[in-house]
């Protein structure tokens, strides 16, 4: 288990290799469907981006309202797959240094992932009651008329993570089953 802190550093990304385990703290941000929209709205357009991307990691989620006494409801992983369109882009006019989802993502996506020296983690579907437990401040910090679908800025402690491919193209995904094959 590794313990890293957000945003990230080029040099760390560099370290982090598909299989490993991850524990982040730091800040992190939230972006699903119509928020990665409108960013990538305003990358056309050449306007200014509500928050500075570089170096910072992504959450593919849209958190429900919290209980009390929680910083925010279940935040589990949206599938990745969903963003695939936006995310290559976006990777390579911010700076993008991570991004947290669930699934699969296309060939477009990891060669991004290489070009641009991101990492794509992978949190627990199905978790995301337990997975709010690691984030312990919340707030909105661009397009509240979204809903659970605006930018977060969340801040969390030992959120578990799995890097499911690394910015060498490494794919846990391919390199997983394969294995499970070989031994099997």
């Amino acid at each position: 288990m590794k313990n890293i802190s957000a945003p990230l550093s080029a040099e760390l990304i560099r370290s982090l290799r598909a299989g490993d385990e991850i524990l982040l703290t730091g800040t992190i941000y939230t972006a699903r469907d119509a928020a990665h929209k409108r960013l990538i709205s305003l990358l056309e357009s050449g306007e200014k981006l509500p928050v500075d991307l570089s170096g910072q990691v992504l959450y593919y989620t849209g958190p429900t309202p919290p209980r009390p006494g929680m910083a925010i409801g279940s935040a589990g992983p949206t599938t990745s797959s969903r963003m695939d369109k936006y995310t290559p882009s976006l990777v390579a006019a911010t700076g993008l240094g991570g991004i947290i989802g669930k699934g699969i993502r296309s060939e477009e996506v990891i060669r991004s992932l290489k070009d641009n020296t991101c990492v794509y983690f992978a949190a627990v579907g199905g978790a995301g009651a337990l997975l709010a437990r690691q984030i312990k401040s919340a707030r909105v910090v661009a397009y509240p008329d979204l809903g659970p679908e605006a930018i977060y800025k969340l801040e969390v402690v030992d959120f578990p993570l799995i890097v499911a491919i690394d910015c060498e193209g490494n794919n846990l995904y391919v390199e997983g089953p394969r294995k499970y094959k070989k031994q099997n």
